[in-house]
């Protein structure tokens, strides 16, 4: 390059993901079948209803122009009506309803919107990576809060209030929580929102995974008392609707955080395709038995990815939520990156090691569900072989 990558570059790491997803392809090249248990993207497809809808649509000369920022009127009333069905809440889709070009992009949009360079914001101690690194792009500075797996991998919340507060701005939270698989409780979410409510600190609440849960209702933060003030919260359509790469979400919260987020939004995008706006509608407008078939089947996958991590000796808390499976490594184990890294040269399965989420996730491992339940079978079988003893290559002896 002629001239050097920006300063703020300096503060995010390369994805782990990009790194061993090159380790593996060069191993399918020479030969070896890996089975990659370690992404998260949803391999089911979209409702045929909306596939169809998408299609019609593009087939029209007038729906491939610029588009409002903040979405088709009927694209938010469809999120009001779905989020008021499945979530108990009622919004005004007028001014608290932001439809974004996927959920990644919002989480950009609020820390470019609320921190100034030298802010600071508070990150659970285990993850989604993207919540530290758009911070520190923003020029924001992380502070961790620790979590407590004793309650379902809640704040641990004397100590979350003994934490130095100065300076912090924003707190970001997901539950259903990645990558534990925690599921949800109004409970935690209500001791957020007080907890922002004291501290002058805006929650911003991450929830995609909400409707994958067989055994837990959907709770949205937005719903807790006192929330409005102190929260916003995320929402996605890449896991409840299976349309990951179609790249639809939405913010939602109180007028003056929704009207915030937009003024960055307008200087950074143009809006979504109308036709994939016309297919969300008709996505959202799904009934209970979509949901039904889909937790039906990560039920399904669970179980498998459950059976594959207690084969390789890990131990697997019951009732997770979401579409992954956590579970704790044989305490004789060096380490998860290391016990990932041996499962990989020994079984040619990849499982990302929890450490990549965050310190505490070192004795952990995350099975991803996204492939179909032939693919965990053979898994599964792979994870009950004898171990194979390989070269520094990968290959076999």
């Amino acid at each position: 390059m002629i001239i050097p990558a920006s300063e703020r570059l300096r503060s995010v790491e390369e994805y782990y993901f990009s790194s061993k997803l090159q380790e593996i392809r060069e191993m399918v090249a020479r030969g070896i079948p890996v089975i990659n248990l370690g992404i998260g993207n949803p391999d089911l497809p979209p409702s045929p209803a909306t596939v169809d809808e998408l299609a019609s649509a593009a087939r029209k000369p007038d729906r491939h122009g610029y588009q409002a920022y903040k979405g088709l009127p009927k694209l938010r009333d469809a999120i009001a009506g779905y989020l008021r069905s499945t979530h108990g809440l009622s919004l005004d889709p007028a001014t608290e309803i932001l439809p974004l070009p996927g959920s990644k992009q919002g989480m950009i949009y609020l820390a470019l919107a609320f921190l100034n360079p030298g802010d600071r914001a508070l990150v659970g101690e285990l993850s989604y990576p993207t919540y530290t690194s758009v911070t520190r792009l923003a020029g924001g500075e992380i502070a961790v809060y620790p979590l407590n797996p004793d309650d379902h991998w809640a704040p641990d919340w004397s100590n979350l209030e003994s934490l130095n507060l100065t300076g912090v701005k924003l707190l970001w939270a997901n539950y259903p929580h990645m990558p534990t698989g925690a599921p949800a409780r109004r409970s935690t979410l209500q001791r957020l929102v007080d907890f922002g409510l004291k501290h002058h600190i805006l929650i911003c609440h991450d929830n995609p995974y909400s409707m994958l849960s067989s055994t837990a209702e959907p709770v949205s933060i937005l719903t807790c008392n006192g929330a409005k003030e102190t929260a916003v919260e995320l929402g996605s359509m890449s896991k409840s609707h299976n349309m990951a790469g179609w790249r639809v979400g939405w913010l939602t919260g109180r007028k003056d955080y929704i009207d915030t987020v937009l003024r960055v939004a307008t200087q950074v995008e143009s809006g979504m395709f109308q036709p994939v706006q016309e297919a969300a509608i008709r996505a959202l407008q799904s009934g209970s038995e979509w949901f039904d078939g889909l937790r039906a089947e990560y039920d399904r996958r669970r179980a498998l990815g459950t059976e594959i991590l207690l084969m390789l000796g890990c131990t697997v808390d019951a009732g997770q939520a979401g579409m992954f499976v956590w579970g704790r490594i044989p305490e004789d184990a060096p380490d998860a990156k290391t016990f990932s890294d041996s499962i990989l040269q020994t079984r040619h399965l990849f499982i990302t090691p929890g450490s990549i989420f965050g310190p505490r996730g070192d004795r952990y491992l995350r099975l991803s569900l996204c492939c179909p339940v032939s693919i965990l079978h053979s898994a599964r079988e792979r994870a009950g072989l004898r171990p194979t003893p390989v070269n520094a290559s990968g290959e076999a002896l």
